[in-house]
C-alpha cells in the first residue's frame, strides 16, 4: 500500500521502518530533514511539505508530539486538509479527546476521514512492533486499515466515536505516570532507611508491587543512572495534563490523579523539555536527600 507518514521522531521512525519492512511504500515528511533522509536510504520518498504528502497519497499516518502540531498539520492553510489525494488520516499521536474531535470535524468537512489511533509501548515497542494500537472510528475503516496497523502492534478497537481511543490512551498513560512516580518515592524512602535499591526492585518485581516502572524503567534507566528510557518528561506531563483536563470536563473526581499530576508538573519544571521522564526519580531524590544507586544506601 502507498502510504504517507508525517512525524519522524523517536516513535515515528521505527513505526515507519516497520511499514517499509512489511512491503508498504512511504512518502514521508518531517521538519527535521535528516530524519526523512535516513528513511530515504531505506526506500521512502521524501516530500518537501505536509501538503505534498497530501497531494500524493490516499492514506497518511501521523506521529506528532503535541495536539497543536497535529491540528496544524491537518487543518492549516498548508495542511492535509488542502491535499488533493488524501482521503484518510490516521493519527498515532496523543492529542486528547477534544482535539481529536475538532480535527475530525475539520477534515470531514472536506471529505477526509480521520481515524484516532494513539499507541502505547514506548520506543522499544515501536521497534519490536509490539505497541498497543488503540483505534476509534467507523468499524469498516478499522477493518480496512488493520493490515497496515498490525505491523506496528496489537490492535484494539475502542469504539466508533472520534476521541474514544484518546480517552483510552490518556487513562493508560495516567496509570504509567502514577507507577513511575510512586515507585520513585517508595524506592527513595527505602534508600533513606538504608535499603539497597536494586534489592528493593528485585523484591517488588517478585511481589505484588510489580509494575511497568519497577519492571522496565528502573532496571534499564534509573539504577544504571543513565536516565535514557526514551520518552521526554515534557511529553509525559503533557499526557497527564490532557488526562486531567478530560477528567475535569467529565466531572470525574480523581484525587490520586491530582497528586500524580502535581508531581509531574513539578518534575517538568525542573526536568522539562527533552529530558527523559525517568528523571522524576532524580526529582524525588533531591526532595528526600538520597541517591537511588545500588550500594549507595
Amino acid at each position: 500500500m502507498n502510504l504517507g507518514f508525517i512525524g519522524l521522531g523517536a516513535m515515528g521512525v521505527p513505526m515507519a521502518e516497520r511499514l517499509l519492512d512489511a512491503g508498504h511504500t512511504l512518502v514521508v515528511f518531517d521538519v527535521n530533514p535528516a530524519a526523512a533522509q535516513a528513511l530515504a536510504a531505506r526506500g521512502a520518498k521524501v516530500a518537501a511539505s505536509v501538503r505534498e504528502v497530501g497531494d500524493q497519497v490516499d492514506t497518511v499516518l501521523l506521529s506528532l508530539p503535541t495536539p497543536q502540531i497535529v491540528n496544524d498539520v491537518c487543518t492549516s492553510a498548508s495542511g492535509l486538509v488542502q491535499g488533493s489525494a488524501v482521503r484518510t488520516v490516521v493519527d498515532l499521536s496523543t492529542t486528547g479527546t477534544s482535539m481529536a474531535r475538532s480535527v475530525q470535524a475539520a477534515l470531514a468537512a472536506r471529505g477526509i476521514e480521520f481515524i484516532d489511533s494513539p499507541v502505547s509501548g514506548g520506543r522499544n515497542g515501536a521497534i519490536k512492533g509490539t505497541l498497543a494500537v488503540m483505534v476509534s472510528g467507523p468499524k469498516a475503516s478499522f477493518e480496512r486499515l488493520s493490515d497496515v496497523l498490525r505491523h506496528i502492534g496489537k490492535l484494539f478497537y475502542i469504539g466508533a466515536e472520534p476521541g474514544m481511543a484518546q480517552t483510552m490512551k490518556l487513562a493508560n498513560n495516567l496509570v504509567s505516570a502514577a507507577a513511575m512516580a510512586i515507585t520513585s518515592e517508595a524506592v527513595a524512602m527505602g534508600v533513606k532507611a538504608g535499603l539497597d535499591p536494586k534489592i528493593m526492585i528485585d523484591v517488588i518485581n517478585a511481589g505484588s508491587g510489580m509494575n511497568t516502572a519497577s519492571r522496565d524503567k528502573f532496571p534499564k534507566a534509573v539504577l544504571p543512572r543513565t536516565f535514557d528510557f526514551g520518552f521526554a518528561t515534557a511529553l509525559m506531563f503533557k499526557d497527564v495534563d490532557l488526562c486531567m483536563r478530560e477528567a475535569a470536563g467529565l466531572g470525574a473526581d480523581m484525587p490520586v490523579a491530582d497528586a500524580v499530576h502535581e508531581i509531574w508538573r513539578q518534575t517538568n519544571e525542573v526536568y522539562g523539555g527533552p529530558h527523559d521522564f525517568t528523571r522524576i526519580a532524580q526529582f524525588v531524590e533531591a526532595r528526600m536527600g538520597v541517591v537511588i544507586k545500588p550500594g549507595e544506601a
